[in-house]
């Protein structure tokens, strides 16, 4: 016979652990200095750019 385990304890177990990933997500994002985040903004500014650039037709403007 298999063991005995306690549904209530296994499931706040798992919500533990998706917290944690979360607040290590969590200190990724927020817990860099403003100048690491306009570095990456001005990154992902130029990224797009040479992607938008690439395009064959352009987006219409109205």
């Amino acid at each position: 016979m298999g063991q005995i385990i306690n549904l209530n304890r296994f499931r706040k177990e798992r919500q533990r652990a998706e917290q944690k990933g979360k607040a290590a997500e969590n200190r990724v994002r927020h817990g860099r200095s403003k100048a690491e985040r306009r570095k990456d903004k001005a990154n992902e500014q130029i990224i797009r750019g040479r992607w938008e650039g690439k395009r064959l037709d352009p987006e219409p403007t109205d």
